[in-house]
């Protein structure tokens, strides 16, 4: 089988491009005559390694994922068919990994395929999530309710990833800055200060001790300290390639001081959200639990919603095991509880959501104004360190000279 990219025009008029699989140029002419179209030119569409494209994760950016689900639903609303929605989102949309995969889908759909079978094939630019609402919704006749569902969720998530993100980033750039500081401290700094105390044969502090000692290794050992954050690198990934290492990792994050309640809150924003966008549109609640595990990405909160599923099998309620786990305030499982006893499980959910999602971003807020004077205060202290290290034996040299 080979790739052909088609240049196309329907009976309306409308041209259309995109990509199909044939065994050779005339089966593919001929299976486009066969859907009725005027087949303006096929081209056999090779692979080169200039062409081909390499990414890791998920190729697709979610600002650009969130507009076309938001675009997507506006056309289902206006009438547009599945077929013309996407043919039109391919053109217009900014993400050439998504453009790509959606010209595939448009060919998947001309062959008569459903959309939900289309999108399956392209699992790395369509998450679980979208597919499996994408089947529920088109099953149950409430496509463009979907969509918007979908559009909803993927901006809050993302809000959420990004207040996250906002929080952690601040620190860290702050830290970065302060461990380069101090490193060309006792890298560039100390040193001509430690060759003018050797030559006075100056009795030294402690302190200046401690710090011409740090300054000496960094210079004379740079190699060492290098090796040891290569190593604890090192270590991390592969901890994280493990079951064991992984979920040990997943529970320091939520456990840590300060960042750890926003990390908590963050997930079970992302949980609630997930699981009730899945109950509204229908989606199988055991189904639901696989992909929200999956969504969540935490492996302490997997084990307790792998527990839930099996809760359910054994038909028990839902709250039960998320009562046991540490990681679910009672709030979050109190809610659960009334909605399966009201039969309204996914209007509690998005309430626990929203609350959430509102609590992470004030969170964040108090953080930021809360960080940045510690911040300040630490790195001034580390500094302070040096320079006391480096004035003092100075002032002791200066009162035995008068």
């Amino acid at each position: 089988m080979a790739q052909f990219a088609y240049h196309v025009k329907t009976g309306t008029g409308k041209q259309l491009r995109g990509k199909m699989s044939a065994m050779d140029k005339s089966t593919a002419v001929e299976e486009l005559r066969k859907r009725g179209l005027v087949v303006l030119s096929v081209d056999e569409h090779r692979n080169t390694i200039m062409s081909m494209e390499f990414y890791i994760g998920n190729p697709v950016k979610p600002q650009h994922f969130i507009v076309y689900c938001r675009q997507f639903a506006t056309l289902i609303r206006a009438g547009v068919t599945i077929l013309d929605a996407t043919g039109i989102l391919a053109q217009q949309t900014e993400s050439k990994p998504l453009k790509k995969a959606l010209v595939e889908v448009h060919s998947s759909l001309l062959r008569g395929n459903a959309f939900s079978q289309s999108v399956l094939e392209h699992k790395r630019i369509f998450p679980s999530m979208f597919t499996n609402m994408i089947r529920a919704g088109e099953e149950s006749g409430d496509l463009e309710g979907t969509l918007e569902r979908l559009a909803i969720f993927f901006e809050k998530q993302h809000m959420t990833k990004e207040k996250i993100k906002s929080a952690l980033t601040y620190p860290i750039v702050v830290g970065l800055l302060a461990l380069g500081a101090v490193v060309y401290l006792l890298k560039a700094v100390v040193p001509q200060f430690v060759k003018m105390f050797a030559s006075m044969d100056a009795e030294l502090p402690a302190i200046t001790k401690m710090v011409m000692a740090v300054s000496k290794s960094i210079e004379h050992q740079w190699y060492l300290w290098l090796f040891a954050v290569v190593f604890v690198m090192a270590g991390y990934f592969m901890a994280r390639r493990t079951e064991k290492g992984a979920y040990a990792i997943d529970f320091v994050k939520l456990k840590v001081p300060i960042f750890g309640k926003l990390s908590q809150k963050g997930v079970i924003a992302q949980m609630s959200r997930t699981m009730s966008s899945l109950y509204a549109s229908s989606v199988p609640m055991l189904s639901a639990l696989t992909i929200v595990e999956e969504v969540v990405a935490n492996r302490v909160v997997g084990k307790v919603i792998r527990s839930a599923g099996d809760s359910l099998r054994q038909g028990k309620p839902l709250s039960e095991p998320l009562k046991r786990a540490w990681v679910f305030p009672p709030l979050v499982t109190q809610m659960i509880a009334i909605g399966e006893e009201t039969g309204s499980l996914d209007l509690m959910l998005a309430k626990v959501a929203d609350f959430y999602e509102m609590d992470v971003e004030n969170t964040v807020d108090r953080l930021k104004s809360l960080i940045e004077p510690l911040l300040l205060v630490f790195l001034a202290g580390v500094v302070g360190i040096i320079v006391a290290a480096i004035m003092l034996p100075m002032f002791s040299l200066y009162g035995q000279m008068s």
